[in-house]
């Protein structure tokens, strides 16, 4: 696999280095991780002291982060990638422990008791233990976790691991977990993420809608940032998207007095559970 987007995401990036982390909940700018299943162990500086980001250290830590059962490569997501690092942060340990990154669609299938949706088939999550020492007990990290609002939060303490994901906020216990129950079916959780938190007036910005699980969706060009009418690029009145991780672009965002959310609206007729409006993180521009 080439890492083309990689480098792309780096230009972006360096096009519009903040002051700032571009994201809300960031982490050191490094991460040492390691493969539970293959005994590989990455340490990378990813992002540089000008928060642009490094596209071979990206590169090593979705190789990393490869499907287990057929070793598919999904580019890296950087709002998971600085999530793990602030977790490894706060958990005070030398190194996380990848029990499971990326799930290629077909593999994810073969794993019983595997969401039908699982963040992981989109690179949006990750399964993790804690090396040791670590300061904190893997339990009190999933409340720390929790309390950032900003995540899924699962914890499995019998088995060790703590699932991690840049989905809603919510959070889990193994048996409140309700995997079985196809609790995305019909889109019913449709949801979307920008691709950073903080933005320049004027930037691009470029959304990306998940837990599509029954295609097309139509998205209105005429969105809301916060209470501002903008709008999305592309002709007539919707734009129809036919798989999951498809992306939309609002050509310049204009500036906000305070973190505020992206509401994207679905267009009639709307498949099942596909919910009216969809609100993305919270964004800034120009905080």
């Amino acid at each position: 696999m080439t890492f083309r987007s990689l480098a792309i995401v780096a230009l972006l990036a360096t096009a519009t280095a903040a002051a700032e982390p571009r994201f809300f909940v960031a982490g050191t700018g490094t991460l040492a991780i390691e493969n539970a299943h293959t005994g590989e162990r990455v340490s990378v500086r990813y992002r540089r002291p000008d928060n642009t980001y490094d596209a071979d250290a990206l590169g090593r830590l979705a190789n990393l982060f490869r499907s287990r059962g057929d070793g598919a490569v999904h580019d890296p997501v950087l709002r998971l990638v600085e999530v793990l690092s602030h977790v490894r942060d706060v958990a005070g340990t030398d190194h996380l422990v990848l029990f499971s990154g990326y799930r290629s669609p077909d593999y994810n299938q073969t794993l019983k008791g595997s969401a039908r949706a699982s963040m992981h088939t989109e690179g949006l999550a990750a399964d993790i233990g804690l090396a040791k020492p670590s300061k904190l007990s893997l339990e009190t990290l999933w409340h720390r976790v929790r309390a950032l609002d900003c995540c899924g939060a699962g914890f499995y303490g019998r088995d060790a691991f703590m699932h991690v994901d840049v989905g809603r906020p919510r959070f889990w216990e193994k048996t409140t977990s309700r995997v079985g129950e196809n609790l995305a079916g019909g889109n019913a959780r449709l949801f979307a993420r920008t691709e950073y938190d903080r933005y320049a007036p004027g930037e691009r910005v470029v959304v990306s809608v998940h837990s599509l699980t029954l295609p097309p969706v139509r998205i209105a060009h005429e969105a809301k940032l916060g209470a501002t009418p903008v709008r999305l690029d592309g002709d007539g009145d919707c734009l129809e998207l036919t798989k999951t991780g498809a992306t939309l672009e609002l050509p310049a965002a204009p500036a906000t007095k305070e973190r505020t959310r992206l509401t994207l609206t679905t267009c009639e007729p709307r498949p099942e559970r596909t919910p009216a409006t969809i609100e993305t993180n919270p964004i800034a521009v120009g905080e």
